[in-house]
């Protein structure tokens, strides 16, 4: 534990990603092998299955540091994390201890056989032998929220040099359902064990966002143009009789879409298809409203069936009779493909159809028309490209539509988490019905930091009322919030919910009077909704 401490310490204390990489391999190289495998499976989000409340944690802590219900909720609002905040309130510790973070993860396992009294007693006896970075780590695994600052990918990064593997290779080790309670460090990377997996997917290749002319691009002729689906990125993969369903975020997600388990049981043995999840019907997308009914459910009833119908939209084959076939360049792997669909009878199985242009001025012409066909504007992808692991530069590039845009003035604020924890970074938006305020929008993503430590002194010497970690400021600041979908929502006082807010810019130029109106979000609603 002593090291994993160490290692987010020295994470949490730079920003730039040489000292990360240091403090990775340096944890890499000392840690044992039991701590290597959970320090890999915390930061791929690999949690154990969580044995303690965080009412628990809460009541426990002010218990035992003698703290007021009022003082703690003031502390926790100040730091705006409950791990931390309950690491710092404890007293020092009056003991020792000589376990590995392995050791201690075992020990929170075996809580799922203790009462509470059991969970009391481990929990503050634990506590009195850990300094606050344990703690503070220590809590982070309990409630499950382990977010520090280090993605996925320099971890990935970090293995490959530590292990002298290529970083494909590493990425590909990493993917799939393996538990950090069976594992051991070395079968984790062991090529012969990992193909043992049948559900193991492929890494992901992903695009970069297209910031100049397509133009540049070359001929048109040497691209293959399709829409970017509004859908869940997902893997279909059927292996000797087995079928499984994988998301982007890694996630096994075969009981929320129990038709595409009937699409994967007709497919070829030894297939892994890459594609997008879609809310459809009649031959068209349908909004993705529809398909977030899926997403949060654990029981997908009859009606959710019939209401909000999937099906899997297809636009790479990535193994082909139980050989990998991603080093294909795409137009093989595409002729392929459509084999497939050809030969596969199932009204949830779709193809993702290339999309026919004379010239880029043309396909800027057919993008346009995104919306209207539930896209977010067209992917670019090489006709000779191999299938990367990634986000790689080169070969395939997603050329997105502008997003919309609406002036709200800001009306609630809100601290926010991590190094933000000291600002208020969060914030809810309002448009003008009548005289009146309408909440329609919380965004916490767009300003600089330097405009967001402006704006946190204006929280601050403008506030109107608290309600817990919320402050109601005085409405004055404008800003342009953009946004991806437009959509009718009976749970907000709007009537209206966006997809994925953020801000674009801070309009200083702009009274609060002159931000847009209830009745003109609603008119976007009415064109793109």
């Amino acid at each position: 534990m002593k090291d994993f401490a160490r290692l987010i310490s020295r994470l949490d204390q730079s920003n730039k990603t040489k000292d990360k990489m240091a403090a990775l391999l340096e944890f890499f190289q000392t840690a044992s092998d039991g701590d290597k495998v959970w320090g890999i499976a915390l930061f791929t989000h690999r949690r154990p299955k969580r044995q303690i409340t965080t009412k628990q944690l809460r009541e426990l802590c002010m218990e035992y540091a003698g703290t007021p219900e009022w003082l703690f909720e003031e502390c926790y609002h100040t730091v705006g994390d409950l791990a931390e905040t309950i690491s710092l309130l404890l007293p020092l510790p009056s003991a020792n201890h000589d376990l590995d973070l392995s050791d201690w993860i075992g020990k929170l396992n075996e809580l799922k056989d203790k009462d509470d009294e059991g969970k009391k007693e481990f929990l503050l006896d634990s506590w009195s032998r850990l300094n606050r970075t344990e703690r503070f780590v220590f809590n982070k695994i309990i409630t499950g929220g382990f977010r520090i600052g280090v993605s996925q990918n320099l971890v990935t990064q970090a293995l490959a040099q530590f292990l002298g593997f290529e970083k494909s290779e590493i990425a590909y080790a990493l993917m799939g359902n393996w538990d950090p309670n069976q594992i051991q460090f070395e079968e984790l990377f062991n090529a012969e064990i990992s193909e043992q997996d049948l559900s193991k997917p492929y890494p992901f290749f992903l695009a970069h966002p297209l910031e100049k002319e397509p133009e540049e691009l070359g001929r048109l002729e040497h691209w293959q143009a399709e829409w970017k689906w509004d859908g869940i990125r997902g893997q279909l993969i059927t292996r000797k009789n087995e079928v499984f369903v994988w998301s982007r975020g890694e996630e096994l997600v075969n009981e929320k879409f129990p038709e595409l388990l009937d699409l994967g049981q007709k497919l070829p043995d030894g297939t892994v298809l890459d594609g997008e999840i879609l809310a459809f019907e009649n031959g068209k997308p349908l909004p993705f409203s529809l398909l977030q009914t899926r997403i949060g459910r654990k029981n997908i009833t009859k009606k959710i069936l019939q209401t909000a119908p999937v099906s899997f939209l297809a636009y790479d084959l990535l193994e082909w009779e139980g050989k990998d076939f991603r080093n294909q360049p795409l137009h093989i792997r595409r002729a392929k493909l459509e084999k497939v669909h050809g030969a596969v009878t199932h009204d949830r199985f779709e193809i993702s159809p290339p999309i026919q242009a004379n010239s880029w001025s043309d396909l800027a012409k057919i993008r346009e028309k995104s919306r209207s066909e539930f896209a977010e504007g067209l992917m670019l992808k090489h006709m000779e490209s191999v299938y990367e692991t990634g986000r790689k530069r080169g070969n395939w590039w997603k050329w997105k539509i502008d997003p919309l845009t609406i002036d709200g003035v800001m009306i609630y604020a809100q601290k926010g988490h991590g190094r933000r924890a000291d600002l208020y970074s969060d914030y809810t938006f309002a448009v003008w019905d009548g005289d009146q305020l309408v909440p329609f929008a919380k965004a916490y993503s767009g300003l600089t930091d330097a405009e967001m430590r402006e704006v946190d002194q204006f929280v601050k010497k403008n506030t109107k009322e608290r309600f817990g970690p919320v402050r109601t400021v005085k409405p004055e600041l404008v800003f342009e919030i953009a946004f991806e979908g437009i959509q009718d929502s009976p749970r907000h006082k709007s009537g209206i919910a966006l997809r994925f807010p953020r801000i674009l810019r801070w309009r200083k130029d702009k009274p609060k009077e002159e931000a847009n109106t209830l009745q003109e979000l609603r008119a976007l609603l009415e064109l793109y909704g």
